[in-house]
């Protein structure tokens, strides 16, 4: 079977940033695009320019700094003022992409868009050629292509096509589609529209019945070259096509698909771990290829089998997708040394001083445990991360409860100017003392909507962290995270990282869904 080549094109600081409570800063999309150039994607789409000034800086801070080393792709609707933003945006780029659509669904044009099958194509015709004014790479996307009419669809393919489009998107905006189905679809494009062989045909899938990785390998059969997916599948609602799964089911099953891609798939745990802590949605223990159970064995049948040989139980090395362990055992008695060669394996690099004060806080955690894992490092370095520019540091805190008795908490913070604030409060807990304690000093509105601890590594000294999300008065969902061999102390810092990202957060975005 002759192999073809599949283009990666990750959405996840587009589309997987919609996740609810995933908004990213412009820094923390920087760091991300950089792993998703050292992972080897394609294309990389860094934002929907016209939603928020913050969408906008993202995408230019992205492309200009990315160079020719993938391409640059910006989201706008068929509207005219978002083609012109995207186009503005991406003016650094060294390859630029304008990515534009509409629907095509009975459902999106009846309901969502009012107009007929003839203004939409209008309109998607009108879209390109202006797009194609500002950029000879041009992206269409067909909204809701998986509820659409084949042969309306085929036509909408056609005329954009003709009027300059360079690839061709046809996304399961709902994931109602099932593998079959929708292989059809993509084998009925390329049978049907002319010049089809001359663009590149993309498939976007979401993951709303679960089948959003077998859609897409589907569309691969037939024909489409192209897979948009996110990191960890983020995405609206159930998530979109998890890079890591198409990846690997490519690279394993080439007798099946006849196809690769350009990935460095060494890297896919790294940039999974990144993901996850900038984003803070934790990855399930048993999600494939990233989850911390993914290549782990319990029942005692596997791992006689796993001893003798890996492959009977395992069809993927976990060197391959960089998931190999070390041996490397850290203490208290571990010396810079020692610390600094982890962390570089772990994929950390950093000035001599931020890694003093990493140091700092490896000693202060080994002191009160016997052995400091990979994750207590990931998450030592998360925390000093979380800390940069923040609005309010939380300095000290102290905390009284017990039975009988008030929970009582008081709080030192230091703002950005330097001035130290003070106060106390009582509550049902010493979490709700404190955090009402923290919100007399940072007087802004929001609900704690969701409160979780997990170990970071296990035995009964393990580092604990603690994922909160709190609604601003506006709706939006800001996740916190904070680390601590004290849980109190980890809560603590966790609201406040939520608090602080509330405060800079920029105006509210305008999200439209593929």
């Amino acid at each position: 079977m002759s192999t073809d080549r599949v283009r990666i094109f990750d959405t996840t600081l587009r589309d997987g940033e919609q996740s609810p409570g995933a908004s990213m800063n412009t820094e923390e999309k920087l760091e991300i695009a950089r792993q998703l150039v050292r992972l080897g994607v394609d294309v990389i789409e860094a934002g929907f320019p016209i939603s928020s000034p913050g969408d906008f800086e993202s995408v230019v801070r992205i492309g200009a700094e990315i160079g020719d080393a993938c391409v640059v792709c910006a989201l706008s609707r068929a509207i005219p003022k978002d083609i012109e933003a995207a186009a503005e945006a991406l003016a650094a780029a060294k390859r630029p992409r304008i990515h534009t659509g509409i629907g095509v669904s009975e459902s999106h044009l009846r309901d969502k868009l009012r107009i007929s099958r003839d203004e939409a194509l209008e309109r998607a015709v009108a879209a390109v050629k202006l797009a194609r004014t500002f950029t000879e790479d041009v992206e269409f996307y067909a909204e809701d292509a998986g509820r659409a009419d084949p042969e309306f669809l085929y036509r909408m393919a056609q005329d954009v096509i003709r009027a300059g489009a360079t690839v061709v998107n046809i996304p399961d905006t709902t994931g109602y589609a099932y593998p079959e189905d929708f292989g059809s679809l993509i084998g009925g494009l390329m049978e049907h529209v002319d010049g089809i062989e001359d663009v590149t045909v993309s498939v976007h899938c979401h993951n709303d019945l679960g089948l959003a990785t077998a859609n897409s390998l589907a569309g691969v059969k037939a024909g489409a070259r192209q897979i948009e997916c996110t990191v960890n599948g983020l995405g609206e609602r159930a998530g979109n096509t998890a890079l890591e799964e198409v990846v690997m089911a490519l690279k394993q099953r080439p007798d099946v698909f006849g196809a690769e891609t350009g990935i460095n798939t060494r890297e896919i745990v790294r940039t999974s771990r990144l993901v996850s802590s900038i984003t803070g949605i934790v990855v399930q223990p048993n999600k494939a290829i990233v989850g911390a159970n993914a290549f782990a064995h319990s029942s005692g049948i596997h791992q006689d089998g796993v001893l003798k040989e890996r492959t009977t139980y395992e069809i993927i090395d976990p060197a391959d997708v960089g998931a190999g362990g070390s041996s490397i055992v850290l203490t208290a008695r571990s010396g810079r040394h020692a610390l600094r060669h982890r962390l570089e394996e772990l994929g950390f690099e950093m000035a001599e001083d931020e890694f003093e004060r990493i140091y700092a806080d490896f000693l202060a955690l080994a002191d009160k445990k016997k052995e400091v894992y990979d994750e207590d490092l990931e998450a030592l370095v998360g925390e000093r991360e979380r800390t940069i520019g923040e609005t309010y540091h939380l300095q000290e805190l102290h905390v009284m409860c017990g039975e009988p008795g008030v929970p009582t908490a008081t709080v030192q913070i230091v703002d950005r100017d330097g001035n130290v604030l003070v106060d106390s409060s009582h509550g049902t807990g010493p979490v709700d003392a404190l955090y009402k304690a923290i919100n007399r000093l940072i007087d802004v509105e929001n609900d704690l909507i969701e409160f979780s601890v997990q170990s970071v590594t296990r035995g009964i000294d393990a580092l604990g962290e603690v994922t909160i999300r709190v609604r601003a008065g506006d709706g939006r969902v800001f996740t916190g995270r904070g680390a601590h061999s004290d849980i109190i102390v980890a809560s603590a810092r966790a609201y406040m990282n939520a608090l602080n990202r509330l405060l800079v957060a920029a105006s509210t975005d305008i999200h439209e869904e593929l």
